[in-house]
């Protein structure tokens, strides 16, 4: 079984905003292999279905993004799931937008949600998928600013269009090594 995190915001305010590429990324992995959100639990929308041939928990922390590791580790503890097997998907504003990484352990890269989550979870040894949203042209908008704007609508089209494949493809690979 796989724990798959996707980083955001709770609320209307924040759901198109770069800082919710994780929720955006895994809304749309949801629909591509039709689960359904079933509701809340472990302060998190939580989903369950399978991924390539491997069940798989959906989360979405509903805690904000600095509290994440809360509603993983609990969600982890849960479904006995070993860091090894969660799979965490956010925004990186030090990566080009619509660019995507992915990579086991390392560190947070100043990244709150997953400062907590390594935090939370005693470690960094969890699957990373990074999704670019770029720095502002203007380099006096604070990074807060720029990762709490909404993405236009051309970077949105793009979700759902060239990085889902993106992730796919890197999800592929993490799920085909694990059986």
């Amino acid at each position: 079984m796989k724990l798959l995190v996707g980083l955001g915001n709770p609320g209307v305010k924040y759901e198109t905003t770069r800082h919710n590429m994780g929720f955006l990324v895994v809304d749309e992995l949801a629909e591509r292999n039709a689960i359904s959100w079933s509701g809340k639990k472990f302060d998190a929308v939580v989903a369950k279905g399978s991924v390539f041939g491997i069940e798989t928990v959906f989360i979405k922390p509903q805690t904000f993004m600095n509290l994440s590791g809360k509603s993983v580790l609990m969600a982890s503890k849960f479904f006995k799931i070993p860091i090894e097997d969660i799979i965490v998907i956010y925004d990186d504003i030090d990566m080009v937008s619509g660019k995507v990484k992915s990579r086991r352990g390392g560190g947070h890269g100043g990244h709150n949600g997953i400062r907590s989550m390594m935090a939370s979870l005693g470690g960094s040894d969890f699957e990373k998928i990074k999704v670019g949203v770029g720095r502002p042209e203007n380099s006096k908008v604070p990074a807060s600013d720029w990762v709490l704007s909404p993405l236009s609508d051309e970077e949105l089209e793009s979700v759902q269009k060239s990085v889902i494949q993106d992730v796919e493809m890197r999800l592929e690979g993490i799920y085909k090594q694990s059986r």
